[in-house]
């Protein structure tokens, strides 16, 4: 629970980064757009980066559509409803806490579509690719196995995928 309210958090305030440095001096429809396209950019960023990472072969696309899938559909979902919490003013503290609750069901059912998306598309990864997509998703070390997303690093300060490939390579 901590671990989803820690990247809550963290998709909170990148998410008013970068309204606030897509568009600064356009007006509110505009920033509004640019907001919206900024963060449909950063999704389908997210979904090439992935798709190259875990060396994805047209055998898996089925899979790794329904995946990409489910990525945007929930990029979608928390868009609007950081658009709605931004736009919402004078909220009383009660309202403010219903607001983030209502965003940390809505993170946790978008995550557990999307454990279900990947089980299928997991299972029919190779073992280069399972080791590959480990290293991208969880990244353990001394630190106590901290999670750091798809763009953590791992040894030697490598993406956490490019470690696992080097790791893979050398068997």
């Amino acid at each position: 629970m901590k671990k989803a309210l820690v990247m809550l958090a963290t998709a909170v305030s990148m998410g008013g980064a970068f309204a606030q440095t897509a568009a600064p001096a356009a007006a509110p429809d505009t920033t509004a757009s640019a907001a919206r396209a900024g963060h449909e950019r950063n999704v389908e960023d997210r979904i090439a980066y992935l798709h190259s990472q875990l060396k994805i072969t047209p055998a898996q696309e089925t899979q790794w559509k329904a995946f990409a899938d489910v990525m945007r559909s929930n990029g979608d979902t928390m868009r609007q409803l950081f658009e709605q919490r931004k736009a919402a003013t004078n909220v009383s503290a009660l309202d403010d806490m219903k607001q983030y609750a209502t965003i940390a069901q809505a993170h946790a059912d978008g995550m557990k579509k999307l454990v279900d998306a990947f089980d299928p598309l997991y299972s029919s990864l190779s073992p280069e690719q399972k080791k590959l997509a480990d290293a991208t998703f969880h990244q353990g070390g001394p630190e106590g196995g901290r999670h750091r997303g798809p763009h953590g690093n791992g040894k030697d300060g490598k993406p956490a995928a490019e470690a696992a490939s080097d790791a893979a390579a050398k068997q």
